[in-house]
């Protein structure tokens, strides 16, 4: 369905730093980089989709976290979501909602919530039962 997502930063190579820590959690990997150019792709294998960029932005801008926007990765596990919420701890995220049971989605969902250094939320979720 999707092919990939992209969120912007103001600083790019605390934000590399961030999501290579963060991402590896779930067995993804940064795949290409371009830090005169101000982008790194991440996915599961260099073609695979969807892909993941963390960018400056084009315009020139500022890049700004969106309001209602969450980018959410899924995990295998619960115990990937739990090494994922740590890991973005670790790296400078901030947390937005432990890991845990969200039975108002349904009945198997585990996720946890943060926010990269920029403020952007990031969600990971697991929909299958324990």
């Amino acid at each position: 369905m999707l092919s990939h997502v992209t969120l912007g930063t103001n600083d790019f190579a605390r934000a590399v730093g961030f999501y290579d820590q963060v991402l590896a959690s779930l067995g993804i990997r940064r795949h290409e980089i371009d830090a005169a150019r101000g982008y790194a792709g991440y996915a599961l294998s260099p073609t695979a989709t969807p892909q993941f960029w963390v960018v400056r932005p084009l315009d020139g801008r500022p890049a700004t976290a969106g309001n209602g926007v969450t980018v959410a990765f899924e995990a295998g596990d619960r115990r990937m979501v739990d090494a994922f919420h740590a890991a973005a701890l670790a790296a400078g995220g901030t947390d937005e909602g432990a890991p845990g049971p969200r039975p108002h989605y349904h009945p198997d969902y585990y996720g946890a919530y943060v926010r990269d250094p920029d403020g952007n939320k990031l969600c990971c979720a697991c929909h299958r039962p324990a």
